[in-house]
């Protein structure tokens, strides 16, 4: 389907629940992003979820969203159970103004909900020459190290920094070995998923995505993992205001009452310490790409970089839309 088509689709879809018009563009925009950069589990697929929340009034369709201003660099929002994409917008926009006023911006937010990904806001402040961090925590996941159940989400760490080139550094990675979308959509699609990514509700190793939902997912590095996504839990959750200690509701399955995440937002300029940090950053990436490369690798690639290239192949393409996401669509039209 067309890249225009099924963006307007998803924004009548939006209006069609309740939610104002600008809110709907914001939303469409995200999850079609997510479609170009590959990122599958983000985008259509969760789109019958966000209007099944709005529809159970889990999702605020026409939020009053309150910025309180701490100081000319901090700002705290407080989203009113709004869809997640709308709060995260106006974050990163307020974080990035912060940062543009005063060299820093930290801005955090409470009563919101899944956003989809991290780096699509790093990218707006990358765009506006600002590094940034962004935080947010996720429904229960991964068990803590040492632990039989799981609690921490995949939580991810998102770090974004311009290149000097039009191709942006952006890390966005969760702590797990496999992000939860790419487990649903299998689940979904009867497919099975990578040997070493999670174990069953028994604790044995499994392939079958459906029983790795009901189990646990694995972070990445053992307890190093576990313990990057503790921190993500304080960052976005603790400091926040937000649900923390695995009380984030999951979007698919527990609709109790609103998710209530906390996501937190860093900007700040390049040039806060030195005033060549585009001339710098230019020759870490030159110094790192012409070392030596291991059989098979081209290209020492930096994050962000197949990512962009995803997307540009991508926007030039219509975008497949998978028998069960049909269903979705036809769905949520009628």
């Amino acid at each position: 389907m067309k890249i225009k088509k099924i963006q307007k689709e998803t924004k009548d879809i939006f209006l069609k629940f309740g939610l104002k018009r600008n809110h709907a563009e914001i939303s469409a925009k995200a999850i079609i992003n997510a479609e170009l950069v590959g990122a599958y589990g983000h985008g259509l697929s969760r789109l019958k979820m966000y209007c099944d929340r709005i529809k159970k009034k889990l999702i605020n369709p026409k939020p009053k969203i309150k910025i309180k201003k701490i100081s000319e660099s901090i700002s705290y929002i407080n989203a009113d159970n709004s869809i997640g994409f709308v709060a995260a917008d106006i974050a990163i926009k307020r974080a990035i103004k912060n940062a543009k006023k005063t060299g820093i911006g930290l801005v955090a937010v409470k009563n919101s909900g899944h956003y989809g990904l991290s780096g699509y806001y790093a990218e707006q402040a990358v765009k506006k020459n600002l590094i940034t961090m962004i935080y947010t925590n996720a429904p229960p996941a991964v068990a803590p190290h040492g632990a039989l159940k799981s609690l921490f989400g995949t939580n991810p760490i998102c770090f974004a920094s311009p290149s000097g080139s039009k191709v942006p550094f952006i890390l966005d990675t969760s702590i797990s070995m496999i992000n939860r979308g790419k487990i649903r959509v299998a689940a979904r699609d009867n497919k099975r998923i990578p040997q070493g990514v999670a174990l069953d509700k028994f604790g044995k190793p499994t392939t079958d995505a459906n029983e790795a939902l009901k189990g646990v997912q694995l972070p990445i590095a053992g307890f190093r993992g576990s313990g990057l996504a503790w921190m993500v839990d304080i960052l976005s959750g603790v400091l926040t205001g937000g649900n923390h200690a695995g009380r984030v509701k999951d979007p698919f399955d527990d609709f109790t009452g609103p998710q209530n995440i906390g996501h937190l937002f860093i900007t700040f300029k390049t040039n806060l310490f030195v005033k060549n940090f585009n001339s710098r950053i230019k020759d870490n990436i030159k110094e790192i790409k012409k070392l030596p490369r291991i059989k098979g690798i081209k290209e020492i690639m930096y994050p962000g970089q197949n990512k962009y290239k995803r997307f540009i192949m991508n926007s030039k393409k219509e975008i497949k839309i998978s028998d069960n996401i049909k269903k979705d669509l036809k769905f949520l039209k009628s």
